[in-house]
Parts: C-alpha cells; sequence; structure tokens
C-alpha cells in the first residue's frame, strides 16, 4: 500500500531513489568496517579491534533505521549484495595498507564521502520534494558519521 503522507508519489520515489543508495552505502562500508574489525594485526590489536567493533555495531544500526524510513514511504529496500554494489557510491576495494593507519584511512575516505552525498541532499529532500521529515532524518545521519569520522581522524597523525 503506498503512503498517504502528504508528498507527492512521484517525490516520494525520487526521495527513496536517495534514500536506497545511502543504505548501498552504509551496508558497503559497514562490510569494510567487519573486515578491519577481522582482520586488524599489530601491537594496538585489542584496541583496535574494539575500535571497529563498535563503529560497525554504530553502522548496523544505521542500516537499519535507512531501510525503516524507506519501508515508512511504502517501498521495500534493496537487499541483495549485488544491488547494494550497484548502487554504492563506494568501492569496496582495499586501497590502503591492511594495517591500523590504512584501514582508518579508508574508513575515513568512506564517510567523508557519504557525508558530502546526504549534505547534497538535505536542501533537495526538503525544498524540492518537500519531504521535510526525511531530510531532518539524513541531517541526523550527517552527524552521525561526522562524529564517527573525527574519532577514525584522531587515531591519524
Amino acid at each position: 500500500m503506498k503512503a498517504n503522507i502528504g508528498i507527492k508519489q512521484e517525490n516520494i520515489n525520487k526521495v527513496v531513489d536517495v534514500l536506497i543508495k545511502v543504505l548501498a552505502d552504509e551496508f558497503v562500508l559497514y562490510t569494510k568496517t567487519r573486515r578491519a574489525h577481522w582482520n586488524i594485526e599489530g601491537p594496538d590489536f585489542y584496541n583496535k579491534h574494539l575500535f571497529f567493533e563498535k563503529q560497525y555495531e554504530e553502522l548496523d544500526e544505521i542500516m537499519d533505521t535507512v531501510a525503516e524510513r524507506v519501508r515508512a514511504l511504502g517501498h521495500y529496500t534493496p537487499a541483495t549484495l549485488k544491488d547494494f554494489l550497484e548502487l554504492t557510491h563506494l568501492s569496496e576495494e582495499l586501497k590502503e595498507k591492511n594495517d591500523a593507519n590504512g584501514f582508518i584511512k579508508e574508513l575515513l575516505i568512506d564517510h567523508e564521502s557519504i557525508i558530502i552525498y546526504l549534505r547534497e541532499n538535505i536542501n533537495y529532500i526538503a525544498n524540492d520534494l518537500q519531504d521535510a521529515g526525511t531530510s531532518d532524518y539524513i541531517t541526523g545521519l550527517v552527524e552521525t558519521h561526522e562524529k564517527m569520522a573525527w574519532m577514525l581522524r584522531a587515531h591519524l597523525n
């Protein structure tokens, strides 16, 4: 059943197009953060292992809320790896070294990419598509990713 929430269906469809790309980005970032958690080595193994765990748990919660937002708008979410890889702005490839600094640099770049994409869509969704709720929601996501990026950045020299 379509959502009857005072937003034109055409606009809801465009909002959902943005949200499913966000969901794909979050899923890829979650997977890369899990990879860092699973594969970290070195003298700071334990602390970084726990740090990455905290970050992927936060990303797991974000993915769930993005998917629920899509469902609240009356759409289904993509839910295959193939779909996510086709929709994401991120690369699943690891371009940095397989160590703490390499993982942190890679994840930081992805968080910043997501922040930029979200920020580019805040006013578009609020003003052009007349969906203040989703605009407010993704503003909150920007703040969450900014904090996560700060935590990553703080580990670098």
